[in-house]
C-alpha cells in the first residue's frame, strides 16, 4: 500500500517543535500540526496521513489514550511516539499496542526524518533495491543460460532462483516477476538433458563426482547427527518444493541455526521411489532385490509402508549397531495431535524420531479434484502463502518447537517438489501402461512430441527394477502432464493447471535439507 507524503504531528508544545517540520517540508513530507488530540482527530476525519507523530503527554487526552480513537478511523496509519517521558512503562506501553516506533524528546530532525521515511517510503525504497539487486544478478544468470553446468552449478542456480521467486512476489514486482519466471522455465530443457546424460553415469560410479541423492540423505546428514548426539528428530515434508521450504526457512530461524544443503531427488520423482530410497538408502532395483515381497507390481501408497523397518535397517548397517527408531506418518489433524502427547517421551530417548508430514502433497493433489482448493491454491505465489498458513498452527511446529525445548538437532527435508503443470503432452502406450501424470511405465510407449518426456529403455541403469520384454519408462520435461489420445479434453480440462509429480524438472528433484541447531539450550 502507497501512504500518502503527509504528517501529522500532535504536540501540545507543537510551536517548539516547528524547525523539525520545516526540515521534513524541505525533504517533500507535507506537515500538519495540531496540538491536542481533538484537533488531531478533526484533522484525521477530513483526510487520510502518512504517519502520524504522537506526543504522550498533553493536556487532556494523553497519547497513549488517542491511539484506538485514531485506529477507529485508520487502522493501517502509522504512529510513533514522540515523548520527553523516558519511563520503561510508558514504553512497554507503547510496544504493547504496537506502535511504529518509539523517540524519545529531544529529538533532532534527521533522526524524525529517518523515521519518517522509514514508515511512509520503505516500502517503495526497498522495491527499488530489489529491482536493483534482481536486474544485475539477472543479466548474470541470463548469460548462464545454454551454457554447460555440472551439478554443483545447477544447484546453486536452482536454489538461487527459488530465492528471487519468493521475494519479488512479496512486492508489486510484475515485470520482474514474469522475467524470472521466463528464465526459470527456459532452464528446464537444459536441465532435462543434464539429467537425461548424467543421471545413469551416477547411478554407474557411485564412488565419482555426483550430488547427494536420495539413498544419501540419511547417510551424509543424519547419520553424522546421530554419531555426534545419540539422538535427532528427522522430518520428512512430502512434496516440498525449494520456493515453499524458503518461506518456511525464515519461521524457524528464532529457535534454531539453520544450515541448508540440497540433494538430488531419484527418478521417477514420485513418493513411492523418492521416500523409499531416502528411507532404505537403497534403490528401487536394490530394494526389490534385497526385499522382493515390499516391493511388488503395485504403484501407490502401499509401496511406503515399510519406511520404519528400512529406516532401522539402514542405520544399522551404517552406525553399526541398533538405533531405536520411533516412526510416524502423519495425514490429519488427529494424527498430528496424538503425535505431540507422544513426542515429548520420544525425544526423551535416544535414537531417532522420524515424522513424515502428507499435508502438502495432499494439498497439490487435492487441488486438482477439488475447485475450492484450485481457487486457493491457484499459482505458486498461493501455494506458498498455504503452506505458510498450515505451518503456522501445524503439528510440525510444535513438533519443532518440542525438540527446541529438549536440546534435540533436527533434520528437515522432502521426497520430492512438484512443477506447475500447463502443457498437454500426447502419449501412445498399451492399455497395461501406468496411470501416472508425470511418469509412465509400459510396453511400447512413446510421446508425440519428443522433446516433452526422457525415454528410459534401460531401467536397471536408472536404479529400477527390471521389467517384462518391452516394457521402458517415459518421464516428462518441462511443465507437460501426459494424456491419451482418446482422453484428450478429459485430462486437459481435468489437469492443466496442476501440480504434479514425478517427471525431470529442477523443481522437482532439487531439494532441500537443513540442520536445525537448537539456539540457547
Amino acid at each position: 500500500m502507497t501512504r500518502p507524503r503527509t504528517v501529522l504531528w500532535v504536540d501540545d508544545e507543537i510551536e517548539l517543535l516547528e524547525a523539525h517540520a520545516l526540515f521534513l517540508q524541505e525533504h517533500g513530507f507535507a506537515v500538519e500540526r495540531a496540538a491536542n488530540g481533538d484537533d488531531a482527530l478533526a484533522l484525521l476525519r477530513r483526510q487520510g496521513y502518512g504517519v502520524i507523530l504522537l506526543d504522550e503527554q498533553m493536556p487532556g487526552q494523553r497519547g497513549l489514550e488517542l491511539v484506538d480513537e485514531v485506529r477507529t478511523i485508520d487502522p493501517s496509519v502509522p504512529i510513533v511516539m514522540v515523548t520527553k517521558s523516558e519511563a520503561a512503562d510508558t514504553m512497554r506501553d507503547a510496544i504493547g499496542i504496537e506502535l511504529q516506533d518509539y523517540l524519545v524528546k529531544p529529538v533532532n530532525p534527521r533522526q524524525v526524518l529517518t523515521v519518517v521515511t522509514r514508515l511512509i517510503e520503505g516500502d517503495r525504497i526497498r522495491e527499488q533495491r530489489l529491482a536493483r539487486d534482481f536486474v544485475a544478478r539477472f543479466r548474470e544468470l541470463e548469460s548462464r543460460r545454454g551454457q554447460p553446468m555440472g551439478w554443483r552449478e545447477w544447484i546453486d542456480m536452482v536454489a538461487e532462483l527459488a530465492q528471487w521467486e519468493v521475494r519479488l512476489s512479496q512486492g508489486e514486482q510484475g515485470g520482474l516477476r514474469e522475467a524470472q519466471q521466463t528464465l526459470q522455465s527456459s532452464l528446464r530443457p537444459d536441465f532435462a538433458k543434464f539429467i537425461a546424460t548424467t543421471y545413469p553415469k551416477w547411478l554407474a560410479d557411485p564412488e565419482g563426482d555426483r550430488p547427494p541423492l536420495s539413498v544419501d540423505v540419511v547417510s551424509e546428514f543424519l547419520a553424522p547427527v546421530l554419531r555426534q548426539n545419540g539422538s535427532a528428530l528427522f522430518v520428512v515434508v512430502d512434496c516440498l518444493r525449494l520456493d515453499q521450504w524458503e518461506v518456511l526457512k525464515g519461521m524457524v530461524t528464532e529457535r534454531f541455526d539453520v544450515e541448508v544443503s540440497h540433494y538430488y531427488s531419484i527418478l521417477p520423482t514420485a513418493t513411492p521411489y523418492s521416500r523409499n530410497a531416502i528411507f532404505s538408502g537403497l534403490f528401487p532395483l536394490e530394494i526389490q532385490r534385497r526385499h522382493p515381497k515390499w516391493w511388488g507390481d503395485r504403484d501407490d501408497e502401499s509401496l511406503n509402508q515399510h519406511e520404519a523397518e528400512l529406516l532401522t535397517e539402514q542405520l544399522r548397517e551404517l552406525l553399526g549397531a541398533d538405533v531405536p527408531v520411533r516412526y510416524a506418518k502423519l495425514s490429519t489433524a488427529v494424527e498430528g495431535e496424538e503425535l505431540i502427547r507422544q513426542l515429548p517421551s520420544h525425544l526423551a530417548q535416544p535414537g531417532v524420531t522420524a515424522l513424515v508430514f502428507n499435508f502438502i502433497d495432499q494439498l497439490t493433489h487435492g487441488r486438482s479434484e477439488n475447485a475450492i482448493l484450485y481457487e486457493v491454491a491457484r499459482d505458486t505465489t498461493a501455494l506458498r502463502s498455504l503452506t505458510r498458513t498450515w505451518f503456522e498452527d501445524s503439528a510440525l511446529t510444535r513438533s519443532l518447537r518440542e525438540a527446541h525445548r529438549r536440546g534435540v538437532p533436527v533434520i528437515v527435508t522432502t521426497d520430492h517438489g512438484s512443477i506447475h503443470c500447463h502443457s498437454p503432452a500426447t502419449v501412445f502406450a498399451k492399455r497395461d501402461a501406468t496411470q501416472n501424470l508425470r511418469y509412465k511405465f509400459g510396453e511400447d510407449l512413446r510421446a508425440e512430441n519428443p522433446d516433452a518426456a526422457i525415454t528410459v529403455q534401460d531401467l536397471p541403469a536408472w536404479g529400477l527394477p527390471r521389467a517384462r520384454l518391452g516394457v521402458r519408462l517415459l518421464l516428462a520435461t518441462g511443465d507437460a502432464f501426459f494424456v491419451y489420445p482418446t482422453k484428450l479434453r478429459e485430462y486437459q480440462a481435468r489437469y492443466r493447471g496442476a501440480f504434479l509429480h514425478g517427471g525431470v524438472t529442477p523443481e522437482e528433484i532439487v531439494l532441500p535439507v537443513a540442520l536445525l541447531t537448537p539456539r540457547g539450550v
